[in-house]
């Protein structure tokens, strides 16, 4: 094998690299950045919060029709002014309301009084147990000159029905009242008959005699947006009634300036107000920790139903706006937890023979639970 001999003299060109092998420079490292602190979310905004800030609500009218139907009422009623105030809620959100007290403190009168402030149909039941319930809804009766049925209408269609000594009335008469306080509308004969706008139901009964009444069932009371509990008059107001009524034994110089200051359609755009109302999602949660808490409690055995819940955030609403607010506040839900849930919970025995009550338990539950700032 032969080598070829290089010659020192001769110029020996450099190698080029192939150009698909050539790769770029490496740049010189610089020093990371340094890291950006991370903002946190945006609070989640609720949006009935912001429609209630851009529609601020006029209450002109409810407070309006507060006013005027307080000063008539108190023509004739002195005092009472907390049953008067939880009775206009009923108004103002289409609840029916319960006055339970002993005899001669003004409880159907209130009622009475309560119709005349509003232009409205009234009619009064007088409950007494050999009541029958076509006596309260109408029967079907047969015309014989059309040889035809036809539904007459019982008392209980009209706007405002005052139910004197509910509790007087047997369990099928009372069971007559279950799907029109709900519903309103009553079914006969496979027809039903809606009633008209407002139906407002107001009974009374007295707690302390007992002969001849009958329990009302709970799925009945469950109907009644607030029972009322009213007591005696203090002894300014005993004084006072005495001097009103000294030169006017029947109340009728009294009573006949009781005037009507309100209309069914007025009523109707109050109750749109009132819906309107803002409450904020807190405030719901604080709702329904108060319910749930009497369903989990050991002083109860019998707790609140969702009805229940919905009553405390419409009256809460009513509330508010009678006191010309837009908005609710924990003052408003603990104001009317107590009629609202008064006649829905049961006491176990054995806290009942300790001698609590239902006011009682409700005070404890609303001490327990977290008022939302």
């Amino acid at each position: 094998m032969q080598i070829d001999e290089i010659n020192e003299n001769e110029e020996i060109e450099p190698i080029q690299p192939d150009s698909e092998q050539n790769t770029p420079p490496v740049p010189p490292t610089t020093p990371p950045l340094p890291e950006m602190p991370q903002t946190p979310p945006p609070p989640t905004v609720d949006p009935a919060h912001n429609r209630w800030q851009q529609n601020r609500l006029n209450l002109d009218l409810v407070q309006d029709a507060v006013m005027r139907i307080r000063t008539e009422l108190h023509k004739v009623i002195i005092g009472q002014g907390e049953m008067i105030d939880l009775l206009l809620v009923g108004l103002l959100t289409g609840g029916h309301v319960m006055i339970e007290g002993v005899p001669g403190i003004a409880k159907t009168l209130t009622a009475k009084l309560m119709a005349n402030t509003l232009a409205v149909d009234f009619n009064r039941i007088q409950f007494t147990p050999d009541l029958m319930p076509t006596d309260v809804v109408g029967t079907t009766v047969f015309n014989l000159k059309s040889s035809e049925f036809s539904f007459n209408r019982g008392p209980i269609f009209s706007n405002i029905v005052l139910i004197d000594e509910i509790n007087r009335a047997p369990a099928k008469t009372q069971a007559a009242l279950f799907e029109v306080m709900e519903e309103f509308q009553v079914t006969m004969d496979g027809e039903t008959y809606p009633m008209d706008f407002p139906f407002f139901v107001i009974a009374t009964q007295n707690p302390v005699e007992q002969e001849g009444t009958y329990k009302l069932p709970e799925a009945q009371l469950d109907r009644f947006l607030f029972k009322i509990n009213i007591q005696y008059p203090s002894l300014e107001e005993e004084k006072e009634i005495l001097r009103r009524f000294r030169q006017d034994f029947n109340m009728k110089n009294y009573t006949k300036e009781v005037e009507a200051v309100f209309t069914g359609q007025q009523l109707r755009e109050c109750q749109e107000l009132v819906e309107k109302v803002y409450i904020k999602d807190e405030l719901l949660d604080y709702i329904a920790g108060i319910i749930h808490n009497t369903r989990n409690n050991g002083d109860l055995f019998l707790g609140a139903s969702p009805r229940a819940s919905l009553a405390i955030m419409k009256s809460a609403k009513a509330i508010a706006a009678m006191n010309g607010r837009d908005f609710v506040t924990p003052d408003d839900i603990q104001y009317v937890a107590y009629p609202v849930l008064n006649h829905r919970i049961i006491l176990t025995p054995e806290r009942e023979m300790e001698g609590y009550d239902a006011k009682d338990v409700i005070e404890d539950i609303i001490k327990k639970i977290e008022v939302p700032r």
